[in-house]
């Protein structure tokens, strides 16, 4: 099924007609006393009448004439079309439709909660009524299926940094969410304009057991970059006393020199210095 525009003329001018029918009717009625003209005036006025449509801002009117689709009416206004039709309205305005939260495990099978806000609107007004039983409840099931597909694909997040996450690589879930529900719900004629993640969380059963693990990975990194950076500056610190000739150092001192610094720099305290003052005797 797909969308197609109905007939129409200006509902105003069939309004003038139906007037203007009314009144041969009551003309012939009450001065020429004809039942006949009467009696078809009275029939054509019925007819006209019930083919005037009102179509609001942002609103499509699925018209189907004795279980035919037989058109819509998308532009806003006083419209007559066929008549003895039957009309449905739908909504083609944006809307956001929120997911509610969902408990399902990730690729590690680690148990999360996520949800998800989307932007979506009707663009086959045909679709949205004839294709699935109600759109709207359709639009509910597919975004909770397809967040949930998702969602299994990816870790919560990439402990090793060489791959992608729920939570490192958002824009990317999001675009592949967007994609995929897309694909579900283009039958009933919709289409989604954005896809956004609302609320990633671990669930409560793990959730401090993760986070220790967190503030585990984030001290052996932060340890990490202090090695390398204590190490360059003991290996800058060496090259500099050797370049100035400040002091004749043997391999012996430069161990303890760089000893020294490592454990000053790496140190989490505040390092104590020590005056040696055994080489004055």
């Amino acid at each position: 099924m797909e969308e197609k525009k109905v007939w129409k003329v200006n509902g105003f001018v069939v309004i003038l007609l139906i007037l203007l029918l009314l009144g041969w009717v009551i003309y012939s009625a009450f001065f020429r006393l004809n039942l006949g003209v009467v009696f078809l005036g009275i029939i054509g006025a019925f007819v006209l009448s019930a083919g005037l449509r009102i179509v609001q801002p942002n609103q499509a009117v699925v018209l189907t004439f004795f279980g035919k689709y037989v058109g819509s009416l998308r532009e806003a206004g006083f419209w007559y079309s066929i008549p003895f039709t039957v009309g449905r309205k739908v909504s083609l305005r944006v809307r956001n439709f929120n997911s509610e939260k969902l408990k399902v495990n990730d690729v590690e099978g680690n148990p999360i909660e996520i949800a998800a806000v989307l932007v979506i609107k009707v663009v086959d007004s045909a679709k949205a009524v004839f294709d699935v039983e109600d759109y709207e409840k359709f639009v509910e099931i597919q975004s909770e299926t397809a967040l949930r597909h998702v969602a299994t694909k990816y870790p919560y997040d990439d402990f090793s940094g060489d791959g992608n996450s729920l939570r490192g690589n958002t824009e990317e879930v999001a675009a592949e969410l967007a994609a995929e529900l897309q694909a579900r719900l283009a039958i009933a004629g919709v289409e989604v304009i954005e896809a956004r993640l609302t609320h990633l969380a671990y669930a409560t059963e793990i959730a401090s057991a993760m986070l220790q693990r967190q503030q585990a990975t984030a001290i052996i990194a932060a340890r990490q970059k202090i090695v390398e950076g204590a190490v360059g500056m003991a290996q800058m610190a060496i090259e500099q006393l050797l370049q100035d000739g400040i002091v004749e150092l043997d391999p012996e001192r430069k161990a303890a020199i760089i000893n020294n610094l490592l454990v000053a720099i790496v140190s989490d305290r505040a390092a104590q210095p020590v005056l040696n003052a055994s080489s004055l005797y």
